[in-house]
């Protein structure tokens, strides 16, 4: 039983914060030494009295160790950091919990540092994740910052790239099909007999993947044999004004045609549909819609959103698991991974169900 003098302190201590081994060293009447000896499962050093006069200190004061601390005198955080542009976009959550769900398996804890699609922070973000001991970064950044990803590189900390590439750097890159997605999505709209084309993105910036998504789509549309005429458009979150007027000349040059669009992620999607509420128009028979990632309230909004799928638990579980090959040592070129999508066809481009 604890006694009297133990019960007091830990009394005291409740009031003061988190006990600390040195708490436990003075409650047990012992070195730090000791009590880490303990602690660290080598009571066998210990004579039998000592050893339970650590326990109940232990007990006493509900001490318990910090597992970064611990981690730190291995040599070890088991961290990892994972960087992203924009956690309001619901492609960035969905990779997040295929990366940390790969991480726990393997061992390690993920850390989240949201840029909130500020490049300026890219090196905020790198310098902080470095001062939490980070083992390595998993990074779907904007890639505007080569010094950022520099100051990485000098800490020896391997890096993972997901969705966007950086100019000049030397990484393994874990992506969708950029190309072969577009065109999945562009040729659906033709088959279906859409003929006016438009592209909406958010502003490209040198955003690899936005950049590589509107290449695609001029492309497709250059064929010949497509049959196809398009345009793109960079959409602002502050310009509903500038997204309607480019639907609008969408529909007045398919004139007794049919216009479609499509959309290079969920935000923009949502961009798209406001506007096309706004201006009383049809998903399907006014205007073809196709956007990229299946979030879950895509089949619910009007006769159902068609999208192209990301495989996204996958893309976050290969990137976790390309870096920590890397921290076991693994010594190989940088790779190069592209996943295929998926075309999840439903009424906004399907004119005759509307």
């Amino acid at each position: 039983m604890p006694s009297k003098k133990l019960k007091s302190a830990t009394a005291t201590h409740a009031t003061v914060g988190r006990a600390t081994i040195a708490d436990v060293a003075r409650e047990a009447g012992v070195s730090k030494a000791t009590v880490s000896r303990f602690l660290n499962h080598r009571d066998k050093l210990l004579s039998k009295d000592i050893a339970t006069r650590v326990e109940v200190a232990v007990a006493a004061l509900a001490y318990s160790p910090s597992p970064m601390a611990q981690a730190l005198k291995r040599g070890r955080s088991r961290l990892i950091g994972l960087v992203v542009a924009d956690v309001t976009n619901p492609f960035s959550v969905a990779v997040l919990r295929g990366a940390e769900k790969a991480c726990q398996e393997a061992g390690y804890l993920l850390m989240l540092f949201n840029l909130g699609n500020d490049g300026a922070r890219e090196r905020e973000a790198i310098e902080a994740l470095t001062a939490y001991q980070v083992e390595g970064f998993i990074l779907n950044t904007l890639g505007r910052d080569a010094g950022a990803l520099a100051n990485a590189a000098r800490h020896g900390k391997p890096v993972v790239l997901v969705d966007r590439r950086h100019h000049d750097m030397q990484a393994d890159f874990v992506s969708l099909d950029n190309a072969g997605a577009v065109r999945l999505g562009a040729r659906h709209l033709q088959k279906a007999g859409y003929r006016e084309l438009l592209f909406v993105s958010e502003p490209m910036k040198d955003v690899s993947s936005r950049e590589e998504r509107a290449a695609a789509f001029r492309a497709f549309v250059s064929e010949p044999a497509a049959g196809l005429h398009g345009s793109t458009f960079e959409s602002a979150p502050d310009d509903e004004a500038g997204l309607d007027r480019a639907l609008q000349a969408l529909r007045a040059r398919a004139a007794d045609g049919l216009p479609g669009v499509l959309t290079s992620n969920a935000v923009v999607t949502l961009r798209v549909v406001a506007s096309l509420a706004r201006l009383g128009w049809r998903l399907g028979a006014d205007v073809g819609l196709v956007g990229f990632d299946d979030t879950e309230w895509a089949p619910f909004v009007g006769p159902g959103l068609s999208t192209i799928a990301q495989p996204t638990d996958e893309l976050g579980r290969i990137a976790a698991g390309c870096l920590i090959e890397r921290l076991k040592g693994l010594q190989l070129p940088p790779r190069q991974i592209l996943l295929a999508g998926t075309l999840m066809a439903r009424g906004s481009s399907q004119p005759a169900r509307i």
